[in-house]
């Protein structure tokens, strides 16, 4: 039997309900991914991608179905209890990172993620700085050379980079990658999302990645979703994903 990373069951939001204007803004969606697989999300705004994100990251409350990572039902654990399996990356890059802090205390205090947070004092021996060094050396901005700068002092772009570090430090069991480009220029942008690819694939991470950038959405990942009115309109991977084109997609998305 194949092991489950991901799983979702009739998962459904209600909004207003019991009275006229009740909608499922998420409606009774069940989805499966498994180890290692890396999924691209499309939708128009207001489809209803953020929703699936936000009930699989538990920032908000399923009305009814059920949520698994793994084996692990964690449809009513908290957001924070749930930071021990998975981490997302946010469109905006001021989120994820605290500002006053260095670079490289960012990094400390990812290494803590879903554990208890004390730092003692910071500690940063010159082997943990070596270690950060050759670890933002890879994003390939000269986030290396910046460690020791307050967060909030960095380019968006390696803002951006660092959360996105601080994100798979502890190579998460689900990774939810949230428009983690679109704020970015596109050379940047361009660069993070090789970054992205590489780092998915060679740390054989779960991913699943919102994106309006058609190009990206079939270039990168092995299977491709669109959601529509808080359904899963289109579900496509393997050699039916990599035929689509993006003039494809657009008259897809013209149907609904």
């Amino acid at each position: 039997m194949t092991k489950t990373a991901v799983r979702l069951v009739d998962a459904t939001v209600t909004v207003n309900a019991g009275s006229s204007n009740e909608k499922n803004i998420l409606d009774h969606v069940s989805l499966e991914l498994q180890p290692g697989d890396f999924v691209t999300v499309l939708g128009s705004n207001g489809a209803g991608k953020s929703t699936l994100f936000n009930v699989i990251a538990g920032s908000l409350a399923l009305t009814s179905g059920q949520i698994y990572l793994g084996e692990l039902d964690v449809t009513h654990m908290s957001e924070i209890d749930r930071t021990k399996y998975l981490s997302r990356v946010f469109q905006d890059p001021k989120l994820g990172t605290a500002p006053r802090m260095t670079v490289a205390e960012n990094l400390l205090l990812a290494e803590r993620r879903g554990k208890s947070r004390r730092l003692r004092n910071r500690n940063l021996t010159k082997t943990k700085m070596a270690e950060f060094a050759t670890l933002a050396a890879k994003m390939g901005n000269g986030l290396d050379s910046r460690l020791e700068m307050a967060t909030g002092d960095l380019s968006g772009g390696q803002r951006q980079a660092l959360s996105f570090l601080m994100a798979t430090q502890s190579q998460p069991e689900l990774l939810l990658l949230d428009e983690h480009t679109a704020a970015l220029d596109p050379k940047t942008s361009a660069q993070l999302m090789a970054v992205t690819d590489q780092s998915i694939k060679a740390e054989k991470l779960t991913a699943l990645m919102i994106t309006h950038n058609l190009e990206d959405a079939l270039e990168f990942g092995d299977r491709l979703i669109i959601i529509d009115a808080g359904k899963i309109a289109l579900d496509v991977q393997g050699a039916t994903k990599q035929a689509l084109t993006i003039t494809e997609l657009l008259t897809y998305f013209n149907r609904y």
